[in-house]
C-alpha cells in the first residue's frame, strides 16, 4: 500500500548582507551571500522568487528556523514571511540580489531594509518562478507595477537585440522609473496610476502574432489586464500571469486567498 510521504520542508539559505544600495527613493538593492548560498536552489527563471523570513528579535531565534517546531509549539514566534523577486543571483559569487520597495515605516520588510547593514543576517527560502522570455515569440508583452519591475527588469536583460514588443509599467514616482536598456524593437510606457496603465493596453497597437505576455501586479488590475487580453484572443499558455499583491490586504491573507475563487485569475 502506497503511503503518503512527508513534505520536505524547503530549505533556508542563511545569508550575510554584504551591500547595501539606495537605487531610487523608494527601492533599496540588498546583495547577500556567503556559505550559507549552497541552500538557496536557483533557477533559470526571470521571474524567480524567495520567500524572505523575518524573525522578531525578541523571540531569540537562530535561523535556520524550524518552522514545523514552532507552528506546533510556539506559533506566536513565527517567523513572517515575505515573497520577493530575486533581482540576480551569482554562483561563482556566492550571492544574490533582492531589491526591496520601501513605503516609509509600513510593513516589515521595507522598514528591515531601510535600516539592513552590511554584517547582517537574511533568510531566504526559494527560488520559484516559471517565466522566462521565449524567444520563438513573435513579440513580447510585459505589464506590471513597481513591484514586478524587478522580473520584468530580468526579463529584458534575456532579451535578444532584435527583440519586438512593449513594456507598460505603472510606477507613480518618475525616480523611481528605472529599467536596464530595452531592446531597439521594444517600447516602454510608463503610467502614474493602473487606470492609465489599463487604458494604454486597451490602446496598445497590435503587432501581428500571438505575444508572450508577462503580467502581473494588483490583484485587481491583473484581473482587468486578464479581461483585456482575452478581447484580443490571446491564449492562457501564452500569458504568465499571476497577482504579486491585492490592494488592502497584507501578504498572509493575500497568500491565503490565491486558493479561494477571489484570489484566481483565469
Amino acid at each position: 500500500m502506497n503511503q503518503e510521504q512527508p513534505r520536505k520542508a524547503p530549505s533556508q539559505a542563511v545569508l550575510t548582507v554584504q551591500q547595501v544600495e539606495q537605487v531610487s527613493p523608494d527601492l533599496i538593492r540588498i546583495t547577500a551571500g556567503g556559505d550559507g548560498f549552497a541552500d538557496y536552489n536557483d533557477n533559470l527563471f526571470t521571474d524567480k522568487y524567495a520567500k524572505v523570513l523575518f524573525a522578531d528579535p525578541r523571540h531569540g531565534l537562530t535561523p535556520p528556523y524550524d518552522l514545523a517546531q514552532l507552528r506546533a509549539e510556539e506559533p506566536e514566534k513565527l517567523p513572517t514571511r515575505r515573497t520577493y523577486t530575486i533581482r540576480a543571483a551569482d554562483a561563482e559569487a556566492r550571492q544574490i540580489v533582492i531589491d526591496f520597495v520601501v513605503h516609509g515605516d509600513e510593513g516589515v520588510a521595507g522598514p528591515w531594509a531601510r535600516a539592513a547593514r552590511p554584517g547582517d543576517t537574511i533568510v531566504v527560502s526559494g527560488a520559484g518562478g516559471g517565466y522566462r522570455p521565449d524567444a520563438a515569440a513573435p513579440w513580447h508583452l510585459l505589464i506590471g507595477d513597481h513591484t514586478a519591475l524587478p522580473a520584468i527588469s530580468s526579463a529584458v536583460e534575456e532579451m535578444d537585440a532584435a527583440a519586438q514588443g512593449h513594456v507598460l509599467l505603472t510606477v507613480a514616482d518618475p525616480a523611481d522609473r528605472i529599467l536596464p536598456a530595452l531592446p531597439s524593437g521594444v517600447s516602454i510606457r510608463w503610467t502614474q496610476n493602473d487606470d492609465e496603465l489599463l487604458a494604454a493596453l486597451a490602446e496598445l497597437p497590435w503587432s501581428e502574432g500571438t505575444p508572450g505576455v508577462f503580467a502581473h501586479g494588483e490583484r485587481g488590475t491583473i484581473k482587468e489586464v486578464r479581461a483585456l487580453l482575452k478581447q484580443r484572443e490571446v491564449p492562457r499558455e501564452s500569458l504568465s500571469i499571476s497577482a504579486y499583491w491585492a490592494r488592502g490586504r497584507a501578504e498572509d491573507q493575500f497568500q491565503a486567498e490565491k486558493r479561494e475563487p477571489i484570489g484566481q485569475i483565469e
